[in-house]
């Protein structure tokens, strides 16, 4: 099952059984899921499962920002609704790398690529991106990629 068909399946369920909030943010999800396909190619277009997760992870940073945004604001009952929101994203997203494995990845990208300096960095970003395949947001990698650079 595909994340797209467990999202409809979820939908289906959340329908049942009157979770407006669930069903609100899955309702959201599917339409820039769709949104995102038309914008590649076409309205019979079918997004991949990176892509999907591409989707879901923008709207995941979304709702984080919305949140920092209300705890600056006061505004703690908007910051809880953005949070529910954001845990029930997340739930679609592949299990995040601890910190060991993302240096680990980091390592034997900047070998992949020979890079010795800072100057290189775009390669080795390149490189570690594809092999972490989404399970690691890019600030924490550009961290990380810098700090093993300098």
């Amino acid at each position: 099952m595909n994340i797209q068909e467990r999202i409809d399946s979820d939908l289906k369920e959340a329908m049942r059984a009157k979770d407006t909030t669930k069903l609100a943010v899955l309702r959201m999800l599917k339409s820039a899921l769709k949104y995102a396909a038309i914008a590649k190619s076409g309205a019979e277009a079918e997004l991949s499962d990176a892509e999907a997760i591409q989707v879901i992870r923008k709207q995941s940073k979304q709702r984080q920002d919305s949140i920092d945004s209300f705890e600056k604001g006061g505004r703690a009952d908007l910051a809880k609704k953005e949070q529910e929101e954001l845990s029930i994203l997340n739930a679609y997203m592949p299990k995040a790398m601890s910190a060991d494995e993302v240096e680990q990845a980091v390592r034997e990208a900047i070998a992949e690529a020979g890079a010795t300096s800072k100057a290189q960095m775009g390669a080795v970003m390149k490189a570690v991106q594809a092999k972490v395949a989404g399970r690691v947001d890019g600030k924490t990698l550009s961290q990380e990629v810098s700090r093993q650079l300098s």
